[in-house]
């Protein structure tokens, strides 16, 4: 009977074994992978994979990366597509065909009719000198020495290369498009990663009744505006440009050591070098340096440095930025 800590073993064996099969991919990438990703690049149609079994999984799990990340993909199961589901292929499409052993009887007649197609075949294979190999355009190595299935038969090593064949070219191919953060967010709308990726800082942050003071103005003014208007004052130099800033921490630090605290000028409590955002800026990248330095709110100014509006950490949160 297997103790825990022979499953722990065959647990680290498998992973091991995965992770030199990955080495040594990487090892071979040269340049058939640059030709590969060149031609998909290139191609003014979309990216057609097929693959049988688990290699078909393999080929829907990569079809969906290279979509979501700017280049158009689609699954084409290789038994329908002798059945008139070829038919959604055009002459400027490019393919990418996998099989482990690159004699899968039911991917070969698919080879067939896109070379009579015309459509570029990009083949990612364990046999290099494999009918489907020979046949493509462009071959891929994603041999392994055995699988990670103690029995060496279930695709177990071989899949976890290929899948890592497969981010390799969605990311090279996202690097050479100038594929952008943006883009990615435009592509996933309804998500938390595309709210993230999609808010800026103008679209939560507060433009009305602005808690400004003059540099000469008391803190008996500043303390009803730090209770109306979220704990921040903005101290202002009359044009509209920020000289300073005043939270309710600034507040309770004077009351510690000033017995009169009202009579005092803001301009000699405010922080004259305050972190600020910028109203075009993302989200997610004012929450980073909020949650940095501690901060609840900064203010928000445009390109000339005026004061353009207040953004409240929570609100960031609550849009999804955070």
């Amino acid at each position: 009977m297997s103790t825990p800590q022979d499953i722990i073993e065959r647990g680290r064996r498998v992973i091991t074994l995965e992770q030199a099969a990955l080495a040594r991919t990487a090892e071979r990438v040269g340049p058939s992978f640059a030709q590969a990703v060149e031609r998909i690049a290139t191609s003014k149609g979309r990216t057609i994979i097929a693959g049988i079994g688990k290699s078909g999984l393999i080929g829907r799990k990569i079809a969906a990366t290279l979509t979501s990340t700017g280049t158009p993909a689609t699954f084409l199961h290789p038994t329908e597509s002798v059945h008139g589901d070829l038919g959604i292929v055009g002459k400027d499409d490019v393919a990418i065909l996998i099989s482990k052993s690159g004699e899968t009887d039911e991917l070969l007649p698919l080879l067939e009719q896109l070379k009579r197609l015309g459509v570029g075949v990009v083949a990612i294979t364990g046999d290099l000198d494999s009918t489907l190999a020979r046949s493509a355009d462009v071959s891929l190595d994603a041999s392994v020495e055995e699988e990670a299935c103690p029995h060496d038969l279930a695709p177990t090593t071989s899949t976890t290369v290929t899948l890592a064949l497969g981010d390799a070219l969605a990311v090279a191919l996202l690097e050479v498009k100038g594929f952008r953060r943006e883009d990615f967010a435009r592509l996933h709308p309804g998500g938390s990663l595309g709210r993230k990726l999609l808010t800026k800082v103008r679209d939560v942050m507060l433009t009305d009744r602005l808690p400004l003071l003059s540099a000469s103005a008391t803190m008996r003014e500043a303390v009803v505006l730090l209770a109306e208007r979220r704990g921040i004052v903005l101290v202002t130099d009359g044009a509209n440009k920020l000289r300073g800033l005043l939270t309710t921490g600034d507040l309770t630090r004077l009351m510690e050591r000033e017995p009169d605290v009202f009579s005092v000028r803001v301009d000699r409590v405010m922080v004259t070098q305050p972190k600020t955002a910028m109203a075009d800026e993302l989200g997610s990248a004012v929450v980073y340096r909020m949650e940095q330095h501690g901060i609840m709110a900064m203010p928000v100014l445009a390109a000339d440095g005026t004061i353009v509006g207040v953004v409240h950490l929570h609100d960031l949160m609550r849009a999804g930025a955070g």
